[in-house]
């Protein structure tokens, strides 16, 4: 449209050149015709200047609505993104609220106390047997009883019932060779005062 604006006004020009041209040949009425002609293309570059501005102000409009399209757009990718953001957190609560609901009454929840129940009752009776153990004299490795200073206790305990032992195995030996061979007065040995202390105080605990 402005190529054909630009059309016509070269040729209303031309037209009032030539219009110039006749009249001053004299000839006026080809002048006439060529203002004519002239007046036609001024006419419809006029026209045309009409429809461009028509378009220009369309465009304009069609331009801002592309605008406004984009924007709504946008907002709209926004509110889907929103959307889908606000499902997921949902979903998620819902999951959790479940799982939290599973966790009540005599389910998980109850299941985790009787283990934590039996656990402590495990626990008091191992305790429970170590004190046994202490006061028996078997000790349980690890307690107070197993220590270096009880097994040394134990050790002097038993060297002093073997001693004992053998005084007593000595003392019995003696006695019963004694009364066997019955030897006089006279090759009788010489007795031990220490020795027949201790035989005294043996028959007197075996009530002889």
């Amino acid at each position: 449209m402005l190529k054909q604006k630009e059309q016509a006004d070269a040729l209303a020009d031309d037209w009032y050149k030539r219009a110039q041209l006749a009249l001053e040949k004299g000839n006026e009425e080809l002048a006439r015709e060529a203002l004519s002609r002239k007046q036609q293309q001024t006419e419809e570059s006029e026209s045309l200047k009409s429809q461009i501005d028509f378009q220009a102000a369309s465009i304009d409009k069609l331009y801002e609505g592309m605008q406004m399209l984009e924007k709504k757009i946008l907002e709209s990718k926004a509110k889907k993104e929103q959307m889908v953001a606000r499902a997921r957190t949902a979903q998620s609560t819902q999951k959790v609220n479940d799982m939290l609901g599973g966790l009540t009454g005599s389910t998980s929840m109850d299941a985790f106390s009787r283990m934590e129940e039996k656990v402590e009752a495990l626990e008091a009776a191992a305790e429970v047997s170590a004190e046994m153990g202490a006061v028996g004299g078997k000790a349980l490795p690890g307690s107070a009883g197993s220590s270096l200073e009880a097994q040394f206790r134990q050790l002097e305990a038993s060297n002093s019932v073997d001693d004992e032992l053998r005084k007593m195995k000595g003392l019995l030996s003696g006695s019963s060779d004694d009364s066997a061979s019955a030897p006089s007065s006279s090759s009788k040995p010489a007795s031990n005062p220490e020795v027949e202390d201790e035989l005294a105080k043996l028959k007197k605990d075996a009530g002889l």
